[in-house]
């Protein structure tokens, strides 16, 4: 079983949002996505400014095995990339939650984590696919 911590919100696309005692929101893939693509080797992210809708493409996870479109889980604007990502894809596969986050948004609507999956309900969908 994936590694799904209780205090993050998840997308059906598998990724994860955190909201953060500032006020911004954490985005990154879930370990269940990290381990179905096995070693990251390459990574595209967007720009700090971008503004995201839900469900924009955010960028590109690539693995030894298959490319992956990664989907922003809130709307909001992008206030930081995680740079070392860019050198290191390989951190999302060590440290999927902490040192392997993707962006940090600013959230136009904070309420939007409400639409997505709790822990449990995440991990209901993520054993519903592999059925």
């Amino acid at each position: 079983m994936s590694n799904l911590p209780e205090n993050l919100k998840y997308a059906k696309t598998h990724e994860w949002a955190r909201l953060e005692g500032d006020g911004t929101v954490t985005v990154g893939i879930s370990d269940h996505a990290q381990h179905e693509l096995g070693d990251l080797v390459f990574l595209e992210l967007p720009d700090e400014g971008d503004e995201l809708a839900v469900g924009d493409d955010i960028g590109v996870v690539e693995s030894v095995k298959a490319a992956s479109d990664v989907f922003s889980p809130v709307a909001g604007e992008v206030i930081e990339i995680n740079l070392p990502l860019i050198d290191e894809p390989e951190l999302i596969n060590q440290s999927p939650y902490e040192k392997g986050w993707l962006i940090k948004l600013k959230p136009a609507d904070v309420s939007q984590l409400d639409d997505l999956l709790t822990a449990k309900q995440y991990a209901e969908h993520i054993a519903d696919d592999e059925e």
